[in-house]
C-alpha cells in the first residue's frame, strides 16, 4: 500500500468516524476548501446534489441533528490515486436506531464514492456520493437458475 492510498484511507475513516459522533468541527476540517471557481459536492442517498461547501456541511449538520445513533462497518475499500486526486469506493454497511427512545435499529447498504484532493493540509474531501442498495437484489439473482 502506498503512502498516499494509506493516507486516503486514513482521511476516509475520519469522515465516517465524524458522522457517527455526530462531530460537525472534525468534518469541517475533512472536506475540502474551495478554490479556483470549484465548489464540493455531495450526493446523499435519496437527496438531490448538494453543491458548495457551506450547503454540504449544512446538510452534514441536519442529519448529524436528526440521527441519534449510526454505526459504519465499511466493505470492499478500493482506493485509486492519480496525481493530486483519489478516488475511494466502498460498501457503507449502516445500522441505525429508531427515534431516540425507541430500541428498533435498521440497517442499510449504500455504496459510496468519495473523491479527494490533495491539498497542502492534505487529502480533504471534494465529492462524496452515496447510492442505497436495494435489499434483495442479491437473493433474488442467486435463485434465479
Amino acid at each position: 500500500m502506498s503512502v498516499d492510498t494509506a493516507a486516503v484511507e486514513t482521511v476516509n475513516q475520519a469522515f465516517y468516524t465524524a458522522i457517527e459522533n455526530a462531530d460537525l468541527d472534525r468534518m469541517t476540517e475533512i472536506w475540502a476548501e474551495e478554490s479556483g471557481g470549484g465548489r464540493v459536492s455531495c450526493v446523499h442517498p435519496g437527496w438531490p446534489i448538494v453543491s458548495g461547501r457551506a450547503e454540504v456541511l449544512r446538510s452534514w449538520a441536519l442529519i448529524m441533528a436528526n440521527t441519534p445513533y449510526i454505526q459504519f462497518v465499511l466493505t470492499d475499500v478500493r482506493v485509486t490515486v492519480l496525481g493530486d486526486v483519489a478516488l475511494l469506493t466502498c460498501e457503507e454497511n449502516i445500522l441505525t436506531a429508531g427515534d431516540e427512545g425507541d430500541a428498533s435499529f435498521a440497517a442499510g447498504k449504500v455504496v459510496a464514492s468519495n473523491t479527494f484532493v490533495r491539498t497542502p493540509e492534505g487529502w480533504r474531501l471534494w465529492l462524496h456520493h452515496g447510492s442505497p442498495v436495494l435489499q434483495g437484489d442479491d437473493e433474488e439473482e442467486e435463485e434465479t437458475p
